[in-house]
C-alpha cells in the first residue's frame, strides 16, 4: 500500500519532487519536495483509497478505538471520511483556541476517557501533530496513536513521537516516494544523493 499511495501522490502532484529547483518552506528551509495532500480530496478514487488505507490500519492496530480526531485543517476532511466508514464519532483539533465564543481548541463532543485515534495529513518534525495529541490528552482522551498519509521520515520526528509516547503510523513515506519516483521517471538516478542528503539535515541543505 505504501507504494500505491506514493504513486498516486506523485501522479496528481500532491507531492512534487524538484531537487534542482528547490521549494522554500514557511520555516525558510529549502526543500526538494513539496507536499499538499489536500489534493487527494479532489480525486474520488484516490481519496477513497486513502480512506480505506486509514481504516485498515485502524482495524489492525486500534480495534478498540471509540473516536476519530482530525488535525486542523489538512486532516479534517479525511478524518470525517474515516469516521464515517467506521461509524464512529468525529472531532477535530484546532491549531489554536478560538478567540471568541467558547474558545474551543477541540471541536465536537468531548467525553473523557474515550479511546481516540488521530488522523493527520503530513508529518515533518511532528511538532504540530503532537500539540494536537497533547490537547486531546489534556481533555482526558486516551490517545491510542496517530496515523498520517505521509512522512518525511525525519529522525527528529521519530524521536519526538517516542518522547511523547505516541505510536506513529504512516500510509506512505519519503523513502518509498523516492523509490517510486525513480522507477516511474519522476526523478533520475543523479537526483538520489541530493534527495537523501536533504533528509539527513534539511535545515542546512543548499
Amino acid at each position: 500500500m505504501e507504494k500505491i499511495i506514493a504513486k498516486m501522490l506523485l501522479d496528481i502532484e500532491a507531492v512534487k519532487l524538484s531537487p534542482n529547483a528547490p521549494f522554500t518552506w514557511a520555516s525558510g528551509w529549502k526543500s526538494p519536495i513539496y507536499c499538499d495532500n489536500r489534493k487527494t480530496l479532489s480525486y474520488p478514487y484516490i481519496r477513497n483509497v486513502v480512506r480505506d488505507a486509514f481504516v485498515q490500519v485502524i482495524k489492525n492496530q486500534y480495534p478498540d478505538v471509540e473516536v476519530i480526531a482530525g488535525v486542523a485543517t489538512g486532516a479534517i476532511a479525511q478524518g470525517v471520511l474515516v469516521a464515517q466508514e467506521l461509524n464512529l464519532p468525529f472531532i477535530y483539533v484546532r491549531s489554536s483556541a478560538k478567540e471568541h465564543g467558547l474558545s474551543n481548541l477541540i471541536e465536537g463532543v468531548v467525553s473523557p476517557n474515550q479511546k481516540v485515534v488521530v488522523i493527520e495529513d503530513l508529518i515533518s518534525t511532528g511538532g504540530s501533530s503532537l500539540k494536537a495529541v497533547e490537547a486531546l490528552r489534556e481533555k482526558e482522551f486516551e490517545v491510542l496513536g496517530l496515523i498520517a498519509i505521509f512522512s518525511y521520515q525525519f529522525e527528529t520526528a521519530t524521536q519526538n513521537f517516542k518522547n511523547a509516547n505516541c505510536p506513529l503510523s504512516t500510509l506512505s513515506n519519503y523513502e518509498t516516494l523516492i523509490e517510486i519516483g525513480l522507477n516511474e521517471g519522476f526523478i533520475s538516478q543523479n537526483d538520489i544523493e541530493n534527495l537523501i542528503n536533504w533528509r539527513k539535515n534539511p535545515s542546512v541543505w543548499k
